[in-house]
């Protein structure tokens, strides 16, 4: 798979599509075999020091492909949050916020 983390990815909402780049791909202890990834909006208004970060598990489909699907247990979203805020902090970046 060629590097994700130079990829520019399309999400689609009901009544918007929102560009965004890989941030990070990560993986964490007690979901051993699980990847997640973190996008960050590319999309955002250039006057306002807010960003949007989506979270969701990475599921690889062969050389080039890959899917992406919600987390939907509440409790494994906040480990991921936490998991990536801890990585953020390791590279000198702000917080991120729901």
């Amino acid at each position: 798979m060629r590097e994700m983390e130079e990829m520019i990815v399309t999400l689609t909402f009901e009544d918007e599509e929102v560009e965004c780049a890989v941030l990070h791909i990560f993986n964490m202890e007690g979901y051993e075999g699980q990847k997640y990834i973190a996008l960050i909006s590319l999309d955002e208004d250039e006057d306002s020091d807010e960003v949007s970060i989506f979270l969701f598990y990475l599921n690889e489909k062969g050389d080039d492909g890959f899917e992406l699907s919600d987390i939907e247990d509440d409790k494994e979203y906040e480990l991921a949050k936490d998991t990536l805020d801890s990585w953020l902090d390791s590279q000198d970046v702000e917080e991120f916020e729901d």
